[in-house]
């Protein structure tokens, strides 16, 4: 079966983007990956690429009245949050996909990622979701806040109990999906927490590497051949393929320079999954450049906004904390 992607960013996640893409080009045989983008220089350069296994969904062809209605109240991250669902929905209603995987566009593949979606259909289930398996220092200030599950990877089959949480989850985005904790919400993703409760299709997934991110990453430890890199769980336990990592919060600083966020993240780590992802955007941009005139890379300043973020932001500058550059 040729399994059904989906992504949405614009030119800020451009290049992070296009790493995805190549990343899950190298690792899948049989696939199709619908990209959304969410701006018009994206979308053009998008075109211009004329990328393999890709179909482009302008905005024109995509945006509902419902969406435009709210879209000006909310940031560009809530917006696009906001739309998770309805990316899927549509392509369900218009594209007439058998399944859809949705994808965060700051994942990186390191092998095929059909094995958790097989995962889902073995146990015959419609529904998957991934859990954050937040270490039990990040579980202790973020899961109340973000939630047990991590909008990153979510995957429907095109059935009728699927497709029935799928709209609830839609309208749910559309009436409240912000940046912030507010009555047990928060964005689009505290609304899952309900799901294996009210649903009997939902799958969790187990396989352990699906969802290797900064907040869990220091429960296993990991080794590297030419081909994959695999983990093993609880640094004594069973090993495992790393098939995605989620590289949130990784800012482009001025002078070449990287923020890649707060969490601990040992130098032998950052060197094996950080410093080959920067390099990869950075052979992007590069290529970006090249490929139209009109873009720009766009770069991100400490933030000095209130007295907490500018110790934090003083603290990184002194300490060079989590900044790296490549040499």
């Amino acid at each position: 079966m040729i399994w059904n992607y989906c992504t949405l960013f614009d030119s800020l996640y451009l290049s992070r983007g296009l790493a995805m893409y190549e990343s899950l080009l190298a690792y899948s045989d049989e696939f199709h990956l619908y990209i959304f983008p969410f701006d018009d220089i994206s979308f053009k350069i998008l075109q211009e690429l004329h990328l393999r296994n890709v179909t482009l969904v302008s905005l024109n062809e995509f945006e509902t009245p419902e969406l435009l209605e709210i879209k000006p109240g909310r940031s560009k991250a809530e917006y696009c949050w906001t739309c998770t669902p309805s990316v899927i929905s549509f392509l369900f209603n218009e594209y007439k996909v058998t399944n859809c995987t949705y994808l965060d566009a700051d994942l990186i593949f390191y092998s095929d990622p059909s094995v958790l979606i097989n995962e889902m259909v073995e146990n015959k289930k419609n529904v998957l979701i991934t859990e954050h398996r937040f270490s039990p220092l990040a579980k202790l200030y973020e899961e109340k806040r973000a939630g047990r599950f991590c909008v990153q990877f979510v995957t429907f089959l095109n059935a009728t109990d699927s497709l029935e949480a799928l709209e609830k989850w839609r309208l749910q985005c559309i009436e409240w999906c912000y940046a912030r904790h507010e009555n047990g919400k928060f964005g689009d993703q505290k609304y899952l927490e309900e799901w294996p409760q009210e649903y009997k299709n939902i799958h969790i997934l187990q396989h352990k590497g699906g969802g290797i991110a900064p907040w869990n990453l220091q429960q296993n430890v990991y080794n590297s051949n030419d081909k994959t890199i695999l983990g093993i769980v609880n640094k004594t336990g069973y090993s495992f393929e790393v098939v995605f990592y989620h590289f949130q919060y990784v800012k482009f600083l001025k002078n070449g320079y990287y923020d890649i966020g707060w969490y601990m993240i040992p130098t032998e780590l950052k060197n094996l999954f950080y410093i080959p992802y920067i390099k990869k955007i950075e052979e992007i941009e590069d290529r970006l450049m090249k490929t139209d005139s009109g873009y720009k890379t766009f770069f991100s300043e400490f933030n000095s906004d209130g007295i907490k973020n500018m110790v934090k932001s003083g603290f990184k500058k002194v300490f060079g904390y989590n900044i790296l550059k490549i040499e």
